[in-house]
């Protein structure tokens, strides 16, 4: 419900409109001249004033130029006669919202108030997000926050940090497990010592066991001298399997051996090798269905599974994003050498509706494409979308793929797609509401006046 003032000195339209407005939720305040609009301002600003360009006293021009420097972003809206249009033009380069002439259509009046409510909610919005992101300082790690479910993660590894148990993070791809394995690292013992991370998958089969437990010279063509392998490199400190399920199940029995007992062999080698490693792993699976299906070895999941750590999708902690952004944000001006101080409306509403499949990765990215794109200070949806593969709605049509000699473009392909959606599902909001736009934009989650302009548009009758 808002609150709306009316200054106008015609008594039957102030309560033909009081009717009009209280119907559609609103709460409604009038004022017949300029000294009581001024009052009524004072005493509490409404959310939005439909004000008469003719009003005795002072006149509506005059009146709105004093509203503005009271309340500088109230959006106003000018009734005027046509006789009065070049008055209501002057109101408009003295901050006038819009203006509607006498006399108005009701379903036209009820769209401008609707798009001048739903610009002043966006604009609180994006002032509200834009305080709270400068409040907020940055946070140490990327994938820090508020929400309580990071702040569950967070006191999780301030509890196994100063053990030495042996850590399986379980997050999807981009939730950021590499980092909470530094961040153990950094809290525990071990912190002065070397942090060693493999990625599992990236290391072909026939290496695997050389990059992990290291040779001696000749043990095998072009060994020219003895190496240490990462179990060596990380003595004393932490090492890391990014994606542990991408070792192959000889490569498994061997690192269970090596947790088990602390010691191994290099290949080629006769005499044990002893460490002191502390081991954290991560999978974007879940290991113990990993070991249902036999791609993990039973023993070393038991051997492993000391400590267990799950971390939340992005998705799931959307209210972390305020944080990340801010983060992101000045992370990348850094490395770009760029100065992009903000969003518009659009752009935040975006990153913060889109569901990020990509998790926390996904979003730096995003970010940092966009201030690279960016050719002011703002950054504004095309630069976020441009590019992005991930598109924040998926659709699956059937397309009549006949074209002309000359072909379709994709883009024109893309656009009338998106149009047969949204004519697709405004009529069968339509249909169930009976015909009630309003009970329509319910269903459809839009405010009334998109919904009318989407209606217009496509001629919906």
């Amino acid at each position: 419900m808002k609150r709306i003032l009316i200054v106008d000195d015609d008594k039957d339209l102030r309560f033909n409109l009081s009717c009009i407005l209280k119907e559609e939720g609103h709460e409604v305040i009038a004022a017949s001249d300029g000294k009581q609009a001024l009052n009524a301002l004072a005493e509490n600003v409404p959310d939005l004033v439909l004000l008469d360009v003719r009003l005795p006293g002072m006149d509506g021009v005059e009146l709105l130029e004093e509203m503005k420097k009271i309340e500088k972003n109230l959006p106003i809206i000018m009734l005027t006669a046509y006789s009065d249009v070049k008055s209501a033009v002057k109101a408009m380069k003295s901050g006038a919202f819009d203006y509607i002439t006498k006399p108005f259509d009701e379903e036209e009046l009820i769209l401008v108030i609707e798009k001048a409510l739903h610009m002043q909610d966006l604009s609180r919005e994006v002032k509200s997000l834009k305080k709270k992101l400068g409040q907020m300082p940055a946070p140490i790690e990327e994938t820090m926050g508020d929400s309580p479910r990071i702040k569950q993660v967070l006191k999780q590894v301030e509890i196994i940090a100063a053990t030495n148990m042996t850590v399986i993070l379980q997050g999807e791809s981009g939730t950021g497990k590499e980092l909470i394995a530094k961040m153990i690292h950094e809290k525990s013992l071990r912190k002065d010592k070397p942090f060693i991370a493999i990625d599992s998958g990236a290391i072909p089969d026939t290496l695997v066991e050389s990059e992990l437990f290291g040779y001696e010279k000749g043990a095998f063509t072009g060994a020219e001298e003895r190496k240490d392998g990462k179990f060596e490199q990380a003595n004393g400190g932490t090492l890391f399997f990014d994606e542990i399920t991408n070792l192959s199940n000889s490569i498994q029995m061997k690192l269970l051996r090596a947790v088990q007992e602390r010691k191994f062999q290099h290949l080629g080698g006769k005499k044990d090798i002893s460490v002191d490693v502390r081991i954290i792993v991560a999978t974007n699976i879940s290991l113990s269905e990993a070991v249902r299906t036999g791609k993990f070895r039973d023993d070393l999941f038991h051997r492993l599974n000391e400590f267990h750590i799950d971390l939340p999708p992005l998705r799931e902690r959307k209210e972390d994003l305020p944080i990340l952004i801010k983060y992101f944000l000045d992370g990348a001006n850094r490395d770009l050498n760029r100065k992009v101080e903000d969003f518009s409306g659009e752009a935040m509403r975006f990153l913060l509706d889109y569901h990020w499949p990509g998790n926390v990765r996904e979003l730096k990215n995003v970010i940092k494409r966009a201030v690279l794109l960016a050719d002011s200070k703002e950054i504004t949806l095309d630069c976020l979308s441009l590019n992005n593969g991930n598109q924040p709605i998926q659709s699956h049509l059937q397309f009549d793929t006949s074209t002309s000699k000359e072909g379709v473009s994709l883009k024109t392909m893309k656009g009338n797609a998106t149009k047969q959606i949204e004519e697709t599902m405004i009529k069968e909001a339509l249909t169930k509401a009976g015909g009630n736009k309003t009970k329509a934009a319910r269903i459809l989650k839009i405010d009334r006046m998109t919904l009318y302009s989407k209606i217009k548009e496509f001629q919906i009758k």
